[in-house]
């Protein structure tokens, strides 16, 4: 088994395996006492450039990442300042705690930086629906949605730059692997709750908003149960029947004029306006029953529109009944529903920022080897000066990978349809906080609300995904990311493998 090291330091070859004791213990001899340098659970205190103000939602865009230690961290940490913020302003910077967590193999590694590509995914697809569906259910107020959207009780923003590592949730004396399936799990078990407990109050939801329905719109489409009553209407009478016919307010007259015309048997003086809204009116008349198909015809020739209704008050009630349990079952599940919402949304939040720290520790400790030795930095850059951010940030670090320092930032690596503004020489994953622009509606699947609008974001959204995710399916795809991955790492490492 090939082992990991530096060429500050050998490992004895009798470690066969780096576990997370013999890891920790070299990183320790290779820190100053004064400056601890790479991640350390114990560094509370913040030393960083302080935030001020919560920051927009266009503004909440990080960059996460990692350079290997100096002599000290600190001396890492001071030329990235002096680099991007203390001379043009470039960014906004803190350091970002990551604790002294198990390494174990290269193989272990290599095959779990893949493992965590695809949990970082799938995560973060979580936190996206949970906030989404939040703003659906609080019906996009988004003051409301805001308030709710928080990490430990805090905005985001102070939850990502006051990170700090929670041991009681994800042990680090547990490896590497046994925190990401915990997450895993975690986040698997949020999704499918989502699903249900969306579903059950889509459907509450819909069957109430088709109840309203009926009751809105026009005449010639609603529910009358609501307008008519029962004295409008001659009841249990074998002769006569109560008819009621749409007319176009502008045709009023012509009504009152012709409606005992347009049949044999039309009451006189039955017609009798119920109801009108800004269109037409509602009249009710008075006929023969034998008479009402020569009367519908006659109606339908004047441009009167007769609805076909029959009062029965048993039916009128129960709809009243159900239209009031369901609007009161609706206004029980609403309360117990957003907390549910604003819990999970936080767990899966903290869950998916602590996937980001394990993926930057394992990419550091496969691009800069053993004792660990990095700093981890959570960078906000100035929206106008992203471009100038990068150059600033490639010339500080270009000599950490030759590779990547030979090839131009705007070339395509041939083969791989991978740009090479997606891989730098030091560690990078974004991190991106404006989660309500991204509107995922898996849960309306099973639900079957809104169906032809649920289709039309998903093309959307897949026509979205595909044009973010070009070159990235090939770092993705399980069989291709791993063999490429461990071919470069061997290549950069060889020198530290013994």
């Amino acid at each position: 088994m090939l082992k990991i090291t530096t060429v500050r330091e050998r490992v004895n070859p009798a470690q066969k395996k780096l576990g997370g004791v013999c890891a920790r213990a070299a990183a320790a001899s290779a820190r100053s006492a004064d400056e601890p340098c790479g991640p350390n659970p114990a560094a509370t205190q913040l030393t960083e450039t302080p935030w001020t103000n919560f920051l927009p939602a266009a503004m909440t865009e990080f960059w996460l990442i990692s350079a290997p230690g100096e002599k000290t961290c600190q001396q890492t940490w001071d030329k990235l300042m002096v680099a991007t913020s203390r001379n043009n302003n470039l960014s906004t910077n803190n350091k970002f705690n990551i604790p002294d967590l198990k390494v174990g193999t290269l193989d272990v590694l290599v095959g779990l930086s893949d493992e965590l590509t695809k949990l970082d995914t799938f995560v973060e697809s979580v936190v996206k629906k949970v906030a989404q569906y939040m703003a659906d259910v609080l019906e996009d107020s988004r003051d409301k949605v805001q308030e709710n959207l928080l990490a430990n009780g805090v905005d985001l923003v102070t939850y990502i730059t006051r990170f700090q590592w929670d041991m009681a949730k994800y042990p680090i004396k547990q490896s590497l692997k046994n925190i990401s399936e915990i997450i895993a799990k975690q986040g698997t078990q949020i999704d499918n709750d989502l699903k249900a407990r969306a579903s059950a109050y889509n459907n509450l939801k819909g069957n109430l908003q088709n109840l309203e329905r009926k009751n809105a719109g026009s005449l010639m489409t609603r529910s009358l149960a609501d307008i008519v009553k029962k004295e409008d209407f001659v009841l249990d009478s074998e002769y006569l029947i109560t008819m009621l016919v749409v007319v176009p307010k502008i045709a009023y007259a012509d009504w009152q004029k012709m409606y005992e015309t347009l049949a044999e048997m039309v009451v006189p003086r039955s017609t009798k306006l119920l109801f009108e809204d800004h269109d037409s009116g509602l009249f009710s008349v008075t006929l023969f029953r034998k008479a009402v198909d020569d009367f519908k015809h006659k109606a339908r020739e004047n441009k009167f529109t007769v609805r076909d209704f029959q009062y029965n008050e048993e039916e009128l009630k129960a709809d009243k009944e159900e239209m009031t349990r369901l609007s009161t079952d609706k206004k029980k599940q609403f309360g117990p529903l957003v907390r549910w919402l604003k819990v999970n949304f936080s767990e899966a939040f903290i869950a998916w920022i602590h996937i980001k720290a394990l993926r930057v520790f394992v990419e550091s400790v496969l691009r800069y080897g053993l004792p660990v030795n990095f700093q981890a930095m959570l960078l906000q850059p100035n929206k106008k000066n992203m471009k100038k951010m990068r150059e600033v940030l490639y010339d500080l670090y270009k000599h950490l990978d030759s590779s990547a320092a030979v090839i131009d930032a705007a070339m395509d690596i041939p083969g791989l349809n991978l740009s090479q503004q997606e891989y730098y020489p030091y560690v990078y994953y974004k991190i991106d906080c404006n989660l309500l622009d991204f509107k995922l509606c898996v849960w309306r699947e099973n639900s079957g609300i809104n169906h032809h609008h649920h289709q039309q974001q998903q093309q959307h959204l897949q026509a979205d995904d595909g044009d973010r995710s070009t070159g990235r399916a090939a770092v993705e795809d399980p069989g291709s990311s791993s063999r490429r991955r461990r071919r470069r790492m061997k290549r950069r490492m060889m020198p530290r493998l013994c």
